[in-house]
C-alpha cells in the first residue's frame, strides 16, 4: 500500500525482455536506505517486487500481464519515473490510500500554465472516469492528486510548482500515456451497494480500437 507522496524521480538505466516479461533496473538514491529484496515498489504508480539491489540501483521485473495493462512498456533507458516505498502503518498519510494497481491508462489531452499553477486534463477510460468526483482523489502515475473537473471523458487536475519539479509530471506533454488508478474506496462502496442491490452492476466495457490497444491486444 502507498500514499502517492512520491519521494523522488529516479531513472531507468536498463530494460532486458525475458521469456516472461521484461526485467527493468533503476536509478535512485532516496528509497534506497532501507530497500530490501522482496521489499514493494511504486515505480510511476505500479506496485513491483524489488528483486535485486545494488548501492545505487535495483532491478524488477515486470509481467507481461503489467505491461500490457501499464505504460511500463513504454519506458526505456534513461526515462524519468516516479518512486515510493510502501507506506509504514505509523507515518502520516499526506495523500490518498493507493494500492498501485493500474485500473487503466489515460492520456494527456490539455496542458496549461496559469500563474505558478499546471492545469493538465487527461482523457481516461469510462471505467475509471465512473469514480470520479470532483474534489475525490486519483493517483496519475503514482501521484495522488485531487480532481478539478469531471466530463464524461476526462478530468482535469491542478499541479503546484513542487509537484510539477519533483515528478515526471512536469515533463509531460500532449498526447503522453499516464497510468491511472481509481480511489479504492468508490470501489468498494460500490461494490457493497451492488451486494445489497442498492447499485447497478458494473457496465461492460465498450469494446473498441482504445480498448483493444489499452489490452495489449492491437
Amino acid at each position: 500500500m502507498f500514499t502517492g507522496i512520491i519521494e523522488e524521480m529516479g531513472a531507468v538505466t536498463a530494460v532486458t525482455k525475458t521469456p516472461t516479461g521484461t526485467r527493468m533496473t533503476l536509478l535512485a538514491s532516496t528509497i534506497m536506505d532501507d530497500l530490501i529484496v522482496g521489499a514493494s515498489v511504486s515505480v510511476n504508480g505500479t506496485c513491483l517486487t524489488v528483486t535485486s539491489r545494488g548501492e545505487r540501483d535495483f532491478t524488477v521485473d515486470v509481467s507481461q500481464e503489467t505491461l500490457n495493462v501499464t505504460t511500463l512498456g513504454t519506458l526505456t533507458p534513461g526515462a524519468p519515473v516516479n518512486l515510493e516505498r510502501a507506506m509504514k502503518v505509523n507515518q502520516r498519510l499526506g495523500g490518498h490510500l493507493v494500492a498501485g494497481h493500474v485500473d487503466g491508462v489515460g492520456t494527456l489531452q490539455a496542458r496549461r500554465q496559469e500563474g505558478n499553477t499546471l492545469f493538465l486534463t487527461i482523457e481516461a477510460p469510462r471505467e475509471i472516469v465512473r469514480y470520479c468526483v470532483q474534489k475525490g482523489s486519483i493517483t496519475v502515475d503514482g501521484i495522488s492528486l485531487t480532481i478539478n473537473d469531471v466530463t464524461d471523458r476526462a478530468f482535469s487536475v491542478a499541479i503546484i510548482p513542487h509537484t510539477a519539479k519533483v515528478t515526471t509530471l512536469g515533463l509531460k506533454q500532449v498526447g503522453d500515456p499516464v497510468n491511472l488508478e481509481s480511489d479504492l474506496i468508490g470501489k468498494y462502496v460500490e461494490r457493497l451497494l451492488q451486494e445489497r442491490g442498492q447499485a447497478a452492476p458494473r457496465p461492460a466495457p465498450v469494446i473498441d480500437k482504445d480498448y483493444l490497444q489499452r489490452k495489449g491486444l492491437m
